[in-house]
């Protein structure tokens, strides 16, 4: 019973000996594994670039029509005609729509018997007067009736040229509002005017930028609806005084707009050129890192025959397009990371990713296509490599 028992005891100690000795190698292979340097991490780089930068002051705006009108009528009446259509373009002066004037002719018409009647009045008492035959007092009387007859006649008139309805200047027609047969009121609206060229382009800026901007400085607008097109304007107008509310100042630029592409009530996007500074320091918007504590990035630099990197603060600019100007913390030359950056830490080895070595250039085939690409199929670019990398 006592050897049994000792033989399941020996058992026991040796599966659990052999559990140990696995488990310690298992820890063994753990610690050798985290012990091991990390391998450098791969990272793009960028150079510092010392180049001729043209700042600008970006705002957002709306285009605004030089003149725009609501084309209505001054004198009530029902529509005999309409001349136009939606959508048109018109000179000054062109008659858009008339207005039924048989009534006011025909009171015309006798006004004007009353104007000859009164005048021949007047002559006849002028003639006798000569004679001693009437008073003078008569004659005045019937030259104010003469008077008095030409005004009505004059009102008249412009009562009926009132019913001819006119473009009060050039531009294009909208939709027309007005049917045929309708009896308009004073002031009912007809049909929108509004000339398209040129155009305004109104915004607002910080009052902090009002000793930067000038009238007839050059401005650069963008809107959605074209948006591979850039207009070119200047400021037309500043006003005087800044807004209370949001202090800043209200700008009007003017833009030709020879083919209509800019219409009144489109968003855009404006740019107010400053003038060109030289030797401005820039560096790819990616290769900064931004944060309320400052704005950072890391320097690339030779240490002990090996790239390394120090996190460098620095303090930027203006932004145009994907560039950023640096103001301070960098010299024209100086290499940063533009990509990787959060796996990085201060002193440590980096490895520079290479650049993409350009695709050789096919020969031609007979159809003009590239050897071994099907006509008409489009070819990739090949990929920029960042500038100022080393091959690992």
């Amino acid at each position: 019973m006592l050897r049994r028992f000792l033989l399941v005891l020996l058992a026991l100690a040796v599966v659990i000996g052999a559990l140990a000795f696995f488990k310690f190698r298992q820890i063994q292979g753990q610690i050798a594994m985290f012990s091991a340097p990390m391998p450098a991490p791969v990272v793009a780089v960028a150079p510092v670039r010392q180049t001729s930068w043209e700042p600008t002051l970006d705002a957002v705006g709306s285009v605004q029509a030089v003149q725009g009108v609501e084309v209505s009528n001054q004198v009530a009446g029902q529509v005999q005609e309409i001349k136009f259509d939606s959508g048109a373009r018109v000179r000054q002066g062109e008659v858009l729509l008339l207005l039924d004037d048989d009534v006011d002719q025909a009171d015309l018409e006798g006004l004007k018997a009353a104007e000859r009647l009164a005048a021949i009045k007047l002559g006849r008492n002028s003639s006798l007067l000569k004679g001693k035959a009437v008073s003078q007092g008569d004659v005045d009387e019937v030259a104010a009736q003469v008077d008095q007859t030409r005004a009505l006649v004059k009102a008249k008139e412009a009562t009926i040229d009132k019913k001819v309805i006119r473009a009060p200047f050039d531009g294009q027609l909208g939709i027309r509002k007005v049917d045929l047969g309708q009896f308009l009121k004073e002031g009912t609206p007809i049909v929108l005017l509004q000339a398209l060229d040129p155009l305004y382009v109104d915004y607002s800026l910080p009052e902090r930028e009002i000793g930067r901007i000038e009238v007839g400085q050059p401005v650069r607008v963008r809107v959605a609806a074209h948006p591979d097109e850039v207009f070119q304007g200047s400021i037309a107008a500043i006003t005087p005084g800044v807004d209370k509310g949001t202090r800043s100042v209200q700008v009007r630029a003017r833009f030709a707009n020879p083919k209509r592409l800019l219409r009144p009530g489109m968003f855009a996007r404006v740019e107010t050129l400053l003038p060109v500074q030289d030797r401005v320091l820039t560096l790819p918007r990616e290769a900064i890192t931004f944060n309320t504590y400052g704005d950072s990035v890391f320097l690339v630099e030779e240490q002990d025959g090996k790239p390394r990197v120090q996190r460098r603060q620095i303090e930027t600019g203006q932004v145009r397009g994907d560039e950023v100007a640096v103001e301070s913390g960098l010299k024209a030359g100086d290499r940063v990371v533009s990509a990787g950056q959060v796996k990085l830490t201060n002193g440590q080895e980096i490895q520079i990713k290479a650049a993409a070595d350009p695709a050789p250039t096919p020969s031609p085939s007979p159809t003009g296509a590239p050897t071994g690409a099907p006509t008409g199929a489009p070819t990739k670019a090949p990929a920029a490599g960042k500038a100022g990398a080393k091959p690992e």
